[in-house]
């Protein structure tokens, strides 16, 4: 499964290098690639938000089958079903959508998580033995234990060790000013190292703001989501937790990997924040009521329409012709 999501990360890894190459900034880049995988997958956003819009509207019915047919499973099924029929509802409609995005954003995660591979394309191999010279280094390592953002903290250093033999034995010289030119553009504005691990600058640093900006915009996100989504309002007990664990976590992770993964961790909460109100507001489930009401009258007004059209001729003709009826004749006398 992670050599999927590798495989996707690398393909993902060209539109960043793109970005990259035309703005010369790794957080720029970033913006802008988030931003373009966003509007490949909103066709699936707004199927989900649609579906899950239909759902919410057909609450109170889906209720009152339930009181209704509660102790009988098979006639509740078939009433439920066709209710979904009547309303045009899928209730399953917003699961495929949901999980190409979801893979998709994994795929993402490996194009910025392992920017030397997915990125740069360098071969994983040279990648790897570049790591394993950097931390036999003594006291100068690629700065994290985890294995999954080293490729990150490696260009850190990278300046530092370009010219050792070993570097130069791993490298073609022309991958090593690739690398030097990539670890240049990973300063934000002048301003920001990407690069600098947060846990390695204390609590008083300004990096701090990056973890903490990380919790905070995955919280917001997922509070103001559940307040344009009637549906998820009900959420209650291990859901809620869940809303405020994985936010925790994420800035548990900000604060222990180098800023570049939380830089790209807030765009992407701050553009899914808006792309949710957006369409919570044009698909929220008053307007699909509202929606579905006007296709349904104008759909009765359109067959009275053809009605009056091919039936009105012939019923005034009726009144022309002689009414049989079955009464005898009297006989003549």
């Amino acid at each position: 499964m992670l050599a999927i999501f590798g495989a996707l990360g690398s393909v993902l890894g060209y539109v960043l290098w793109a970005a990259y190459y035309v703005f010369q900034n790794f957080g720029i880049a970033i913006i802008v690639f988030t931003i373009i995988v966003k509007a490949a997958l909103f066709p699936f956003s707004v199927k989900q938000q649609k579906s899950m819009a239909g759902s919410s509207r057909l609450a109170k019915k889906q209720k009152e089958l339930r009181e209704k047919y509660g102790n009988n499973r098979q006639k509740l099924q078939e009433e439920m079903n066709k209710l979904y029929e009547k309303e045009n509802v899928k209730p399953m409609g917003g699961c495929l959508t949901s999980i190409i995005p979801m893979i998709v954003i994994l795929g993402i995660f490996y194009a910025v998580a392992y920017p030397l591979t997915n990125t740069l394309h360098l071969d994983e191999a040279c990648v790897n033995k570049a790591l394993e010279y950097v931390n036999s280094i003594p006291g100068y390592s690629s700065g994290t234990t985890m294995t999954t953002y080293q490729q990150v903290t490696l260009l850190k250093v990278f300046p530092n060790v370009a010219n050792t033999t070993e570097i130069q034995a791993i490298f073609s010289q022309a991958d090593i000013d690739k690398i030097l030119n990539f670890h240049s553009g990973f300063n934000l504005f002048g301003v920001v190292d990407l690069l600098v691990i947060p846990s390695t600058q204390g609590l008083f640093s300004p990096y701090i703001l990056f973890p903490v900006f990380c919790f905070l915009s995955n919280v917001g996100s997922q509070f103001i989501m559940t307040k344009v989504n009637t549906q998820m309002q009900g959420q209650q007990g291990c859901m809620k937790l869940f809303m405020y664990a994985l936010p925790l976590f994420s800035a548990w992770i900000a604060y222990s990997v180098p800023c570049a993964v939380a830089f790209y961790w807030i765009i992407s909460s701050l553009i899914q924040l808006v792309q949710s109100i957006v369409m919570a507001k044009i698909f929220s489930p008053v307007n699909m009521t509202a929606n579905a009401e006007a296709r349904h009258l104008a759909l009765m007004l359109e067959n009275e329409a053809k009605v009056e059209y091919v039936y009105a001729p012939q019923t005034v003709e009726a009144y022309d012709k002689p009414v049989k009826t079955n009464t005898p004749k009297k006989k003549k006398k």
